[in-house]
C-alpha cells in the first residue's frame, strides 16, 4: 500500500469514527432532553397529586359537615313530626 493509499484509508477511517461520534453525541443529546422533559412531568404530576390531595381533603371534610347537618335535620324533623302528632291527637280526643 503506498503512502497515499494508507492516508486515504486512514482518512476515510476518521471520517467515519468523527460521523459515528457525531451521532453518538446527538443520542447523548436526545436522551438529555428526554430526561429533562420526564423530569419536568414529575414535577407537573407531584404539583398535580399535591393538589388533588388537598382538594380531596377539602371535599372529605364538606361531607362530613353535610352528614352532621342531615342528622341534626333528620333530629329536628323527628320532634317536629312527633309535635304535630302530639297536637293531632289532643284535637282528637
Amino acid at each position: 500500500m503506498s503512502d497515499a493509499s494508507a492516508i486515504e484509508a486512514a482518512t476515510r477511517r476518521l471520517a467515519l469514527a468523527l460521523d459515528s461520534l457525531e451521532a453518538a453525541v446527538e443520542r447523548r443529546r436526545e436522551a438529555d432532553r428526554s430526561e429533562e422533559s420526564v423530569h419536568a412531568q414529575l414535577h407537573a404530576l407531584g404539583a398535580d397529586r399535591s393538589k388533588l390531595a388537598a382538594e380531596l381533603d377539602a371535599a372529605a371534610a364538606r361531607s362530613r359537615q353535610l352528614e352532621s347537618i342531615n342528622r341534626e335535620i333528620a333530629r329536628r324533623l323527628d320532634i317536629a313530626m312527633d309535635n304535630i302528632r302530639s297536637v293531632l291527637d289532643a284535637q282528637e280526643r
